[in-house]
């Protein structure tokens, strides 16, 4: 059984098809264990605590940066035993980079979606990225975080068509559509052991 916590900063769209799947057990073996934001008013803790009845835990960075403010995220997972070992943390729109010193605490245990087929338009505004570029074909990636900008081992990406008339609002909401069955699959394969590494490439068994 892995314990997961999820880490956002806004509305918590992929934490609540995070929360749902695992409800309708289209995840298994995965206990949520905490949902943590940055962000005081952030509308996924409210969604979390009531919809889901998951615990939560604001940490306001109150100008601390780095492993300063990391440390603190830390000491609240061990207090929920989401471990180096039998835990699983997902970033769902948390919009802070970790420090090198978290990643390294957590080894492949920190998952990411980013709205992009990586490694092409990795870090903020993707979609519009992809959309000055003219690609024909975008979509998102679920990917483990490493120390580097969306550069982590992928293990899963989806497509989706880009039309001439897309702006980056429409080809957003169209690769949120994709990102909302992604991730739930991804965090299913890692809970059930269907997932190994062979340097960086991530074999699914």
């Amino acid at each position: 059984m892995i314990n997961l916590a999820i880490l956002i900063s806004g509305r918590g769209s992929n934490m609540t098809s995070i929360l749902s799947s695992i409800q309708s057990r289209k995840i298994s073996n995965v206990c949520p264990k905490v949902v943590i934001s940055n962000i005081l008013d952030a509308p996924g803790i409210e969604i979390a605590k009531k919809q889901f009845g998951i615990p939560t835990e604001i940490i306001l960075p109150d100008g601390k940066k780095g492993w300063d403010y990391d440390s603190k995220i830390v000491n609240i997972l061990k207090k929920y035993n989401v471990t180096c070992t039998d835990g699983l943390i997902c970033l769902a729109g948390y919009m802070k980079i970790l420090s090198k010193e978290f990643i390294d605490y957590y080894p492949f245990r920190i998952m990411n979606i980013h709205p992009a087929l990586l490694p092409s338009f990795p870090g903020l505004n993707a979609q519009k990225q992809a959309i000055d570029y003219g690609v024909k074909i975008s979509g998102c990636t679920v990917h483990f975080v490493d120390s580097g900008i969306d550069s982590g081992p992928i293990i899963i990406q989806e497509s989706v068509p880009v039309y001439a008339s897309d702006t980056e609002e429409t080809l957003s909401a169209r690769i949120l559509e994709i990102e909302h069955k992604v991730y739930p699959n991804a965090i299913n394969l890692m809970a059930n052991d269907k997932i190994r590494l062979k340097n960086r490439t991530v074999i699914i068994d």
